[in-house]
Parts: structure tokens; sequence; C-alpha cells
């Protein structure tokens, strides 16, 4: 897009305010709204914010930043805000002198796609947003009792989805389906394959419209990784691939497994740093109540064809069709940082590529059904068992803080041991349950 479009949508659709939105550390999404009249300087100059109080930003006597809006992620809100029509765009964050925050998520995922556009390589991704609908944010009880694909009810939750995919579709957000997923009350929407930093923009927005519309219907959407005990969680399950001059570098006719040189590697390098990736991936204390064996979700380092137990598998393709040739990493979950979470696993696949890693035998069996000592000869490793334990493996990564960078790397540290600080402190309803009537 260009400006002289954004100024004929403006004036056409009658926007009276923009919105500039942007993403803390957490990739929670911060940001405030000016009059049109702005939209001038906006654009030149961007608009000064306190950044002191945003998580992660900077400090309170180092406050000052600048947020410049990025026309191409410009889209008209589906419903007046107080009856004024409204527009929103994502910002990049700068300091007053120009030069790039770093501890801009947006600007952390810009640097890793430059890195890979210096070694001829596009990193495109399309994820699977999981996520529940409840009555509201106080008890996750769910709506219905339906599961994968289901159809009926025609209820008050199926018709936010439908409305949810007909919003995203008319501001532009491509999709491949939405669907029902297999918990109760749990949905799922799928994007069409973009370039990261678009997916990144778009998975951000998406959330904010799901939420509204939920809002709207009288519901509560949620994205929290597991809300119920006893069910499946919510996923990010993230398909990926690298495209050089055009075509898809993971694909090669030659091999059993249609993986090039390039794909083999960059497979190597999401297995051999999964644990260091995760507390990214990962990134909430309630993240890791999902990554236990039994729900479909990943708890072993392998990967595999049709095994929705491994944590990496390659999907079949049509011969035909072998730009669709991809890895899918299953771990990540829907409260992470997009920006972040494509950061990390985009430095694990390209430090693959470069070293070309052993790469282990695909595992096929359901590794939930192994003996310990069968896993053991299959050399199959697991993901950390809780935010510390991933938090520990972080803290250990060259590849995570090149990734990062070293600013954020250390912020993003600080602020997970604080919140596995304040979770271990906490005396929960299972321990009076299980300890109050017996000691």
């Amino acid at each position: 897009m260009v400006e002289s479009d954004l100024r004929h949508i403006i004036k056409s659709e009658k926007v009276e305010a923009i919105r500039l939105w942007f993403v803390d550390i957490l990739g929670q999404i911060k940001g405030f709204t000016i009059s049109v009249s702005e939209l001038d300087r906006a654009l030149e100059e961007g608009i000064g914010f306190d950044g002191s109080s945003v998580e992660g930003f900077v400090r309170i006597e180092e406050s000052d930043l600048i947020a410049k809006p990025d026309i191409n992620t410009f889209f008209v809100l589906p419903w007046e805000v107080g009856g004024v029509k409204t527009g929103v765009m994502i910002c990049d964050i700068y300091y007053p002198d120009g030069k790039p925050f770093e501890s801009d998520p947006r600007y952390v995922l810009k640097k890793n796609l430059e890195k890979a556009a210096k070694k001829g390589f596009t990193y495109y991704v399309g994820p699977e947003l999981e996520y529940f609908y409840f009555p509201n944010d106080k008890e996750p009880l769910p709506l219905d009792k339906e599961g994968y694909f289901d159809v009926f009810p025609f209820d008050e939750a199926s018709y936010a989805r439908e409305e949810t995919f007909l919003v995203l579709k008319d501001i532009g957000i491509e999709l491949e389906a939405i669907h029902h997923e297999v918990a109760n009350s749990q949905h799922e929407i799928d994007f069409r394959y973009k370039d990261a930093l678009r997916m990144a923009d778009q998975l951000i927005i998406t959330k904010a419209i799901v939420k509204e519309i939920a809002r709207r219907h009288g519901l509560y959407a949620t994205f929290m990784p597991k809300p119920i005990f006893g069910m499946n969680g919510s996923g990010l399950h993230t398909h990926q691939s690298l495209f050089k001059d055009g075509d898809n570098a993971f694909y090669s006719p030659d091999d059993q497994y249609n993986l090039s040189e390039v794909g083999k590697g960059f497979l190597s390098g999401l297995l051999t740093h999964a644990k260091e990736i995760t507390a990214v991936t990962n990134q909430w204390v309630n993240s890791y109540k999902r990554l236990v064996v039994g729900y479909e979700a990943p708890v072993y380092i392998s990967w595999g064809r049709k095994n929705r137990s491994a944590l990496v598998r390659v999907p079949a393709f049509k011969p035909q069709k072998h730009k669709s040739c991809r890895l899918e990493y299953r771990s990540p979950d829907p409260g992470t940082n997009p920006y972040f979470a494509f950061s990390v696993m985009l430095e694990a696949g390209l430090d693959g590529v470069e070293k070309q890693y052993p790469l282990p035998e695909p595992i096929e069996k359901d590794i939930f059904h192994l003996s310990e000592e069968e896993k053991k000869e299959l050399g199959i490793d697991s993901l950390p068992g809780n935010l510390y334990a991933a938090i520990q493996e972080m803290e250990k990564s060259e590849v995570v803080k090149e990734a990062l960078g070293e600013v954020v790397f250390e912020k993003y540290i600080k602020n997970k041991k604080a919140e596995w600080e304040a979770y271990r402190i906490q005396v929960t309803d299972y321990e009076i349950k299980t300890y109050l009537p017996k000691l």
C-alpha cells in the first residue's frame, strides 16, 4: 500500500480516528488513538509516547519513545467506536533520535528476517490458532459438548466463529479454514502462508478481533494454553518453510521424505535447540500444563511424517505442489509473542542449516505409549516440564540470545523468573484439597 491508497481509504470510509498499536515483550497489545488530522505527523515523524510503563520497554528516566505506523498494516475496524469510524495501524518503535528501539518485538523479528535474507532466504509461516469460548472470564465452563469439525449446534459460539471468519476476510487476512477443535468449546483458525512479519502482525490483529466479536456475542474468548484440566489445551502449531529465488528451499524430489539438505538442516536445528527456545514458544506457567502426555500436545523431542505425538511433523503434500513442503513445529501455544516465537524458530533452524546437526530417524510410533527404556534406546529427549526448567535452558542458549538480542534476552528472562517466583509461592486449591484434610 502507498500513502495515496491509505488516504483514499480513509476518506472513502469516512475514518475519523486511528488506533496505533504495538506489543510489549510479552506480546500484549498496547497503543493509543489519534485523530485523522494527526496522520501526516504520524507517518512522517511518528508520535511520541511514554514507554516507562510498558512491560520490557524502558526505565522511567529514559521513557520517551516514538511510534511510527506501518501503512501496510492498516485496516478499518468493522464496527464504530462510540459512533466514530476507526482505523488501526501497527507501529514500529524508535528512540527520539530515530534509532530503532531494540526491545520492540517487531524490530527483533525484522532483524532475524534480514539475517535470513542475506543468506538468500524468505521465511514463510502458516500457524493454526486455537482458542476457547467461555461464558465469562471468571470460570472456564464449556459451552458445548462438541468435538473436531463438528457443525452443530448453531449456538452463539458458532455464530461468533463465523462472524470472525467474515470480518477477518473483509480486513484482508487470508484464512485456510475456521472450525471447531477437539476439546469442548474449542475452536481453530488456520492461516494461509505469509512471510513471518506479516503473519505476526495478523496474529496480533486476529486475537484482538476474536476477543471483541466474542464480547459482542456475550462470550469470552481466551488464548490461555490450558484452561481446563483433563481436556486438550490450545496450541499454535506453526507450519514453516524457507524460500529461495521464489522456490521452496525445503523440497527435494530425490529424498525419501522430500526434504532437501536445507530442509533437513532446518529440522535438525529445531530439534537441537528445542529445549532452549521453549521458554519463548511457551512463555507462561500455564503453558506447561498443556505440554503433558495424552492430550495431543508434544512432549518429546522427535520428528515424524504422520506422528502427531512428535514435536516436529513433516506433513504430506500433493506431488505437483512441492511449494507446500514444510515443517510443522507443534509445541508453541497461542499465548506466545509471535514476533519472538518466529524469531527463535528461524534462528534455531538457520543454525541447523549452517551446522547440519545429525538428524535422528523419524519416529512413527505413538511416543506416549513407549516405555522409558524404549525412549532411551531411541534417544528421545523431553521438552522442559515447567517454566523454570525452560528458563534455565534459555539462559544457556546462544541461539536465543542471538535471536532476541542481548537487551531483550535479559529483560525477558527477568520477567519470566518473576512470574515463576510469583507462581511458586502460591498455595493452590490442589494443595488445600490434598493436604489440609490429612496433615
